[in-house]
């Protein structure tokens, strides 16, 4: 594992946290202890210009969110990604793909989701050739708001 894939690693891990935190709302001082992960089904998904498979990753160019499932919570298009992860007992990889026409334009695009679901760890990674094939591969998982740059 390179440095930045280390770096990266323990970034994702205190956004999580940070996010189950802000899910959690408010605690008294004396109840302030995190629990090890949110209760129920939940992704850290995340989508990253770039191919890590090559390394070609733009650094800082990162989107994620919290996907929560119990109830659908944390991200833009929660309750359809619930939906179709249930329907896929929890692997993105076994989404069924969405019939459409993408353009022939590599525009990279490596989405991944670390999480558990039914009480299994789940590790998804994914290089897509653009936006388009992402979305027709997994769906509403990886359907995160552009950021403004």
């Amino acid at each position: 594992m390179t440095n930045n894939q280390k770096a990266t690693t323990a970034v994702r891990a205190c956004l999580l946290a940070a996010c189950a935190l802000l899910v959690a709302g408010p605690v008294p001082a004396r109840a302030a202890a995190l629990p090890q992960s949110p209760p129920g089904d939940w992704l850290y998904v995340t989508v990253t210009r770039g191919d890590a498979r090559t390394g070609d990753v733009r650094s800082g160019d990162t989107r994620g969110a919290l996907l929560l499932c119990d109830p659908p919570q944390g991200h833009a298009h929660a309750a359809r990604a619930c939906e179709e992860l249930r329907a896929a007992h929890g692997d993105v990889g076994r989404i069924p793909l969405k019939e459409t026409f993408c353009p022939m334009v590599y525009a990279p695009l490596t989405a991944a989701a670390r999480g558990e679901w039914g009480g299994r760890t789940i590790t998804y990674e994914e290089t897509f050739a653009n936006a388009c094939a992402l979305t027709a591969r997994t769906g509403a998982v990886f359907a995160l708001p552009e950021e403004p740059h």
